[in-house]
């Protein structure tokens, strides 16, 4: 369990592998309730669902050959027990099923059609039992034509765990899958339901209650969660009786030359906007009547040279150090960095901070010994990770790994970020609308970050809370998001969570 998180919070958030998946299954069974017990409660869980949302009418069931095929036998005659018209398809042949879904086929009463395209003809509705969170392999043959020729029909699908066709672990589409308006899972999420691009495939997801022993679930040493200010609300720094700016935090904002401004600018207003006590905005004496004319609040200062950098951040009070954002990719901000980091300075490197080490990565990740947050997008991340961490199927492992060897807080950005530190513990964060697809939402984000840690926000948290506040302040904003309106929809956002606590 994360810090700070109650059991319910656990719960609710968090996201399992396949291997857990079947681990949980397997121990459930151990602790005496059947295979089948759990199949007719996870067939019966999706024959409610779809009673409960749609009217009575023709429903083409499409049934695999392993238990979620089960779970679409036991669906079947649920529904038509309750006087719905439904027509069974199965991939393969009755006779070839085993185990728990040859049990749940004799149960079924009507006949078993052979699964083709021609199967969603004449539905209403289609129930995809075809494959569950376990598929590996592409699909293929009678099920990825039937598959297909779902996605084509226009009809609402109703998927049994997950889309056929959607990795359980990855998110990846496997060959083809027919978008869901609903998925009725059982047991936690799988990380394939909110992982891009599996997430666009699932529709509402819904998590039955199939009588999976709780006590299995609590001791499941989950690592994994999607991102929710349940995780890491009890973190928050709220400012509290007595603080003074100095004790909110000292946060320093590097920047670069007068020809790239906007950057460190968006950076430094948003980790003021985040709380931090004081910002200040270091950079060359040329620019500096460019960030003193558009940051009032955010102090700034020149510096000549390596020792004037090295004298300004050395001061105790400023603790926390945000380098990269307009930057540039040269020899200078390659020794800011190492010298915060040689301070021990809590850092956030964004961007050029980051570049700036491709071809000798090594000489970053050896200089972390303090607390660091890494904000990549996908290609940073590629600048300074090996290709054995890039070559990962799983993007949750790839940052695990970057994490680990980075010794970092890793925060790859995307529309499914994904956050892990060096010890395992990953979320992934679901809240961003595409509207932060635009020009300088990065360095945002680096500011927000910077500012909760300048705070003293655990580095873990800080990138959750400020993975999650980024996406929260877009969709308060809506369309015509630029950059700038992010800080600015900031305080009502925390508004909001502030008076959950309340």
């Amino acid at each position: 369990m994360a810090d700070g998180m109650s059991s319910q919070d656990f719960r609710r958030h968090r996201l399992l592998s396949t291997r857990e998946m079947y681990a949980v299954d397997a121990a459930s069974i151990a602790a005496g309730v059947s295979g089948a017990e759990l199949m007719e409660a996870a067939g019966r869980a999706v024959a409610t669902e779809v009673r409960r949302r749609y009217s009575c009418g023709p429903v083409a069931v499409l049934c695999g050959p392993g238990n979620n095929g089960g779970d679409g036998f036991v669906a079947a005659r649920h529904l038509a027990e309750a006087g719905w018209p439904v027509k069974l398809f199965l991939l393969g042949e009755v006779s070839a099923l085993e185990g728990d879904a040859r049990v749940m086929a004799g149960r079924w009463q009507g006949a078993a059609g052979v699964l083709s395209p021609k199967a969603v003809e004449d539905a209403d509705l289609v129930v995809d039992a075809v494959f569950g969170a376990g598929l590996t392999r592409e699909l293929s043959g009678a099920a990825r034509t039937t598959i297909e020729a779902a996605a084509n029909s226009g009809l609402p699908v109703i998927a049994v765990d997950i889309p056929s066709g959607i990795h359980g672990d990855t998110g990846a589409v496997l060959g083809c899958a027919a978008p869901a308006s609903l998925s009725v899972t059982f047991l936690p999420r799988k990380t394939g339901h909110v992982l891009m691009p599996g997430r666009t495939y699932c529709g509402e997801v819904v998590v039955a209650d199939i009588g999976t022993p709780p006590h299995i679930l609590e001791a499941l040493e989950t690592t994994c969660w999607e991102n929710h200010p349940d995780l890491w609300l009890g973190h928050y720094p709220w400012p509290r009786p007595g603080d003074h700016k100095y004790t909110r935090g000292f946060a320093v904002v590097v920047s670069g030359g007068s020809a790239s401004t906007g950057a460190a600018r968006l950076a430094a207003r948003a980790a003021l906007r985040a709380g931090a006590g004081l910002v200040g905005l270091i950079g060359p004496r040329e620019a500096l009547p460019i960030y003193a004319g558009g940051v009032t609040a955010v102090t700034t200062t020149s510096f000549e040279d390596a020792g004037g950098f090295d004298t300004y951040i050395s001061d105790r009070r400023r603790n926390v150090v945000l380098l990269g954002p307009g930057n540039g990719v040269h020899r200078a901000t390659r020794s800011r960095v190492l010298a915060a980091l040689s301070l021990k300075k809590s850092c956030v490197l964004d961007a050029d901070a980051l570049t700036v080490f491709q071809g000798s990565p090594r000489d970053l990740f050896d200089a972390i010994a303090s607390p660091c947050i890494l904000t990549p997008h996908a290609g940073e991340f590629a600048r300074i990770f090996s290709a054995e961490i890039l070559d990962l199927p799983n993007r949750v492992e790839r940052v695990r790994r970057a994490a680990a060897i980075s010794g970092a807080v890793v925060l790859l950005k995307g529309a499914d970020t994904v956050i892990a530190e060096p010890g395992g513990r990953a979320v992934i964060n679901t809240n961003a609308p595409p509207d932060l697809a635009t020009a300088g939402a990065g360095d945002v984000l680096a500011g927000f970050a910077a500012g909760l840690l300048a705070q003293g926000m655990p580095p873990f948290e800080a990138a959750c809370a400020a993975a999650w506040l980024h996406g929260a302040t877009a969709a308060a904003f809506g369309p015509g998001l630029i950059a700038e309106d992010l800080e600015v929809e900031l305080p009502g956002v925390l508004r909001a969570l502030k008076e959950r606590l309340v």
